[in-house]
C-alpha cells in the first residue's frame, strides 16, 4: 500500500504524550481517530519522536500505509477538518515505500523556553517555564556549549530510559536571551529519553548560580546524574524540526533562522 507522510504540529498541553496510550488521551490517538473516521479504517501511525505529556511540537514527522486513491497533498486537508483545534497537520506528502518516520531520521532541532521574570505570564503559561530568579544567559550558554560534539550522555539518561546506546552527537546549542524570554536550542543526531530537559533544568540553575559552572562537563567525564540539574518542566520544550537524508542539509540554516526569528520576534 501508498505510504503517507505528514508534518504535525501540537501543543501538548492536554495530552498525555505523543504515544497512544491505555487510560489516557495522546496525540497519536487523536490522529488516528481522524484518519479512521476519513478512510473508514483502523489506521496506525509510526511517529518521529515520543514526546511526553505536555511537550508540544511544530514539526513533528509520521507515516502510515493506505489503500485509499486520496491525493497525498488533500490529506492534511482533510483531516485538520476533523482533528481538534490543539493538533493540526501542517504537510502532507507521498512517502517512499520504506520511509520510516523514526527509524530514518537523521536530526532533530528542540527548542526549551523560559519566561525569566518575578511573576509568571498569563500569555505563556503553556509554552514556556517559568523561572523567577534572575537568570545569567550568558553564564548559561557557555555551559550549554559542553554538549557539542559526540558524547556518552548516560548521565543525561532519566531512569525508565531503556536506550542500550547512549552515545549521541550534539551539532550545536545555544542560550539566547530577548527581553524576559531565554531559549534554548538544540541540534543532535538523537536525544535521549528526557534528555533535553535535563539539559534546560541543568543550565537554569548554572545560570541562577545555584550549580557551578562546568557541571555538564563533570557529568559526562563521570557519567553521574547526581552532577546535573533537575529535570525541566515539560511544557517549556518543543519539537521544532525533524530531519532526513533529503533535507539533512538544511539543518544549520534552519537552527540559525530560528535564532534570527527569535531575536526578531522578540
Amino acid at each position: 500500500m501508498p505510504r503517507i507522510r505528514l508534518t504535525v504540529e501540537y501543543d501538548g498541553t492536554g495530552y498525555a504524550g505523543w504515544q497512544r496510550q491505555e487510560n489516557a488521551v495522546s496525540v497519536q490517538q487523536r490522529l488516528e481517530e481522524a484518519l479512521g473516521r476519513l478512510l473508514d479504517a483502523d489506521v496506525r501511525v509510526t511517529g518521529a519522536s515520543r514526546t511526553d505529556a505536555g511537550v508540544h511540537a511544530l514539526g513533528q514527522v509520521v507515516h502510515f500505509d493506505t489503500a485509499s486513491r486520496i491525493p497525498p497533498e488533500k490529506y492534511a486537508y482533510a483531516l485538520n477538518t476533523m482533528l481538534p483545534d490543539d493538533i493540526r497537520v501542517r504537510a502532507s506528502m507521498a512517502a517512499a515505500d520504506d520511509f520510516h518516520a523514526r527509524f530514518d531520521a537523521r536530526g532533530k532541532i528542540y527548542r526549551y523556553m523560559m519566561f525569566n521574570s518575578p511573576h509568571a505570564s498569563a500569555l505563556l503559561r503553556h509554552s514556556h517555564a517559568h523561572v523567577m530568579y534572575p537568570l545569567d544567559a550568558e553564564r548559561m550558554n557557555e555551559e550549554a556549549r559542553a554538549v557539542i560534539g559526540t558524547h556518552d550522555f548516560q548521565a543525561f539518561a532519566a531512569s525508565g530510559s531503556v536506550a542500550k546506546d547512549t552515545v549521541r552527537t550534539i551539532h550545536d546549542c545555544r542560550v539566547v536571551r530577548a527581553g524576559d524570554e531565554v531559549m534554548l536550542l538544540v541540534r543532535g543526531s538523537g536525544f535521549l529519553y528526557n534528555m533535553v530537559r535535563i539539559l534546560a533544568g541543568t543550565v537554569i540553575q548554572v545560570g541562577s548560580g545555584k550549580l557551578e559552572k562546568g557541571a555538564i562537563d563533570r557529568a559526562l567525564a563521570g557519567r553521574s546524574r547526581l552532577s546535573l540539574g533537575v529535570t525541566a518542566p515539560p511544557h517549556g520544550l518543543t519539537l521544532m524540526r525533524v530531519f532526513y537524508p533529503d533535507d539533512e542539509d538544511e539543518a544549520q540554516p534552519c537552527f540559525d533562522k530560528i535564532l534570527r526569528r527569535f531575536h526578531a520576534w522578540t
